[in-house]
């Protein structure tokens, strides 16, 4: 009888990784599936992964499904730890939460209360630095591929971290530090073999509903392809993956061909 494999000791291979840390029907979907049919083992990580959107994709594309809230250190600590164990080390991280607190939006700025901009805050930048160094860490150990990498790390971004909205100063600092976060890392870890990219996308992002069309919660269907479709993204984000380290791009932004800006 074969020997079973020794669960407690990591998985390795030369196989890529890829770590999705902010799990919806979106972006982070879209990237799931193309990541997967690339041939990289996946891992989606959420507050909440028992979304009908998440079992579907470990239904239909083995990925694998992780609870987390990244705005704790602990928690980020763990899922990465239990990633490595189950998947092996990610060499592609991508860290796709905008944070946004429910009502902060088109809050002024003597209206705008001060927890929910902490909470804003919290979410989004400084999760992004809890999942940035711990992806680091490891990636550094890394050996690099052919192609001298050792990994890479992409920060979903938005509108916000280009032009600060009236009524939007939350997010707008929140946008704008997590852009600061992504360029200090990548001059950082850039020279040590490890791609870090910005990518704010300056649109609505529609994805498709079971009826076919595209939809946005608050810009409604999709009208000549006025806004950023996920899939196409994904393929943005695959593509920054790929690169090869002579032509590394740190920021990419994407907007419909449409979009006023």
């Amino acid at each position: 009888m074969a020997a079973q494999p020794d669960k407690s000791e990591p998985q390795t291979s030369t196989q890529d990784v890829a770590l999705i840390i902010g799990g919806g029907p979106g972006i982070s979907s879209s990237c799931a599936r193309l990541f997967a049919r690339s041939g990289m083992r996946v891992a989606v990580a959420a507050r909440n992964p028992d979304k009908p959107v998440l079992h579907a994709l470990e239904k239909t594309h083995g990925v694998r499904r992780y609870s987390c809230d990244a705005s704790e250190s602990a928690a980020v600590e763990a899922l990465f730890s239990r990633v490595v164990q189950d998947l092996g080390s990610p060499t592609l991280v991508v860290h796709n939460i905008d944070g946004r607190v429910p009502g902060i939006l088109g809050k002024g700025i003597v209206e705008a209360e001060p927890g929910m901009v902490f909470d804003t805050l919290r979410n989004s930048a400084f999760s992004a630095f809890l999942v940035g160094q711990c992806a680091a860490r490891l990636m550094r150990e890394h050996k690099s591929n052919a192609n001298g990498v050792k990994g890479t790390i992409i920060f979903t971004n938005a509108s916000a971290a280009l032009k600060g909205f009236a009524r939007s100063g939350a997010f707008a600092m929140a946008c704008h530090a997590k852009s600061g976060l992504a360029q200090s890392m990548a001059r950082e870890l850039m020279p040590q073999g490890i791609h870090v990219a910005n990518v704010p996308i300056d649109a609505a992002i529609g994805w498709t509903q079971e009826d076919g069309t595209r939809a946005h919660r608050r810009a409604g269907t999709t009208v000549d392809d006025n806004m950023a479709d996920p899939e196409h993204i994904a393929e943005t984000y695959l593509l920054l993956h790929r690169q090869h380290r002579s032509t590394w791009a740190y920021e990419i932004v994407l907007r419909p061909w449409v979009e006023k800006w």
